[in-house]
């Protein structure tokens, strides 16, 4: 009689092998109902904007709006009722920072939620900002 290993016996049975696949999904970035506002708003206004700008060549941070032309970054706030990012700990020390180092390059920070953007309280401050340039 002889053995043989269980690695040769799976390969004899016919049972398909199982294989770990690694899978790459590219994180696709969802825009929140206050951003796409803001972003209808501002192109209604022919206010040109770039999204998601990286102002900081050293860190990953994000802004979520930047104003073309000027020193203004403006951030729409989610979650703000629902204990979102935030609002909680980490997420507002983060915010903080992120924050704080924008201002220290030279850029003026400007925050809305989303009620303030879908009551057009932001567009309306917006507009005034760039008027002033």
């Amino acid at each position: 009689m002889s053995s043989i290993s269980v690695a040769e016996y799976k390969k004899l049975s016919g049972k398909p092998r199982r294989t770990k696949r690694r899978v790459v999904v590219k994180k696709e970035r969802v825009v929140s109902e206050g951003e796409a506002k803001l972003a209808q708003h501002l192109k209604s206004y022919k206010i040109e904007f770039q999204t998601e700008f990286q102002f900081n060549p050293e860190r990953k941070w994000r802004a979520d709006f930047y104003i073309l032309g000027s020193k203004v970054l403006i951030e729409v706030e989610g979650g703000i009722w629902s204990n979102g990012r935030h609002t909680r700990a980490q997420g507002y020390l983060g915010d903080m920072e992120k924050y704080n180092s924008a201002q220290e390059l030279g850029y003026s920070v400007y925050r809305y939620s989303t009620e303030q953007v879908k009551s057009g309280k932001a567009i309306e401050d917006i507009r005034r900002l760039v008027g002033d340039l």
